[in-house]
């Protein structure tokens, strides 16, 4: 299994980091987690549209899925367009989203599945568990399986024994960790820090641990410290064309994709 880092910044993109954005791979099924802000001109440095074989978001939020409109509009609109896009997502998650355009316009380009997190279901060859997890809206964190290897996904969430449970023995831990050391008082139930996203590496025996969703201005290498306090494996900070093999323990830089 293959994870490319599209974009890892929370909120808002910046003019070096699109939002949340994750392209995995598993024997040429291409598979897109999280069409953030800014999320697809980073894709398409990495192929074109139609290799896309699915869609799978974590929750409503326009920094984890507003880039599925201009996808959609890039496939629907084209001179030959490709089939119907499989769309995985938490029930009405999508709604405002694809309320974007007249429903005929898009109508032949997506097929969506809407689930409710704590469902099990398969998309292409990658076995899915999801959770429920604290966020403002509801958010479902993910679990991706295959013989070989596993990705446990976050989504944005806030603290919850829950998350140990998501990322029991991943081979990698993608985690949100918007904050450094303290998330403020308001935000506290909805949001982690990159300590307490390496406190729960630790607990769930996760093999690797990468910090995404990190707040606009973020010292990457500060997040990295504040988990690298408790968690002793190797910590990452999610970073555009960053890619992780993720059965394999290796990860580097895709400088080809780099413009």
């Amino acid at each position: 299994m293959r994870l490319t880092v599209l974009g890892g910044c929370g909120a808002w993109p910046t003019a070096v980091q699109a939002c949340s954005g994750y392209l995995v791979e598993q024997g040429g099924f291409r598979l897109l987690v999280d069409p953030g802000y800014a999320t697809l001109p980073r894709l398409l440095l990495h192929g074109t549209v139609d290799a896309v074989d699915a869609v799978l978001i974590s929750h409503g939020h326009p920094d984890h899925c507003a880039d599925l409109s201009p996808l959609l509009r890039a496939r629907g609109l084209s001179d030959d367009p490709p089939p119907a896009l499989p769309v995985f997502a938490p029930r009405g998650a999508l709604d405002a989203v694809l309320a974007l355009d007249k429903p005929a316009m898009l109508a032949d380009a997506y097929r969506l599945h809407e689930f409710d997190p704590g469902d099990r279901f398969d998309v292409g060859p990658f076995s899915t568990d999801t959770w429920l997890l604290p966020h403002f809206v509801p958010n479902a964190g993910l679990r991706l399986s295959t013989p070989g290897a596993t990705l446990a996904y976050t989504g944005d969430t806030g603290p919850s024994p829950d998350i140990p449970r998501l990322a029991r023995d991943a081979d990698l831990f993608l985690s949100e960790a918007t904050y450094v050391h303290r998330v403020p008082t308001a935000d506290a139930a909805s949001l982690l820090t990159a300590r307490l996203a390496g406190e729960y590496a630790r607990q769930a025996g996760a093999a690797r641990l990468m910090l995404t969703h990190l707040w606009p201005g973020t010292d990457p290498d500060l997040a990295r410290e504040a988990a690298a306090d408790v968690f002793t494996s190797p910590v990452a900070v999610a970073a555009p064309d960053l890619v992780a093999e993720v059965g394999d323990g290796t990860w580097t830089v895709d400088t080809e994709a780099t413009p």
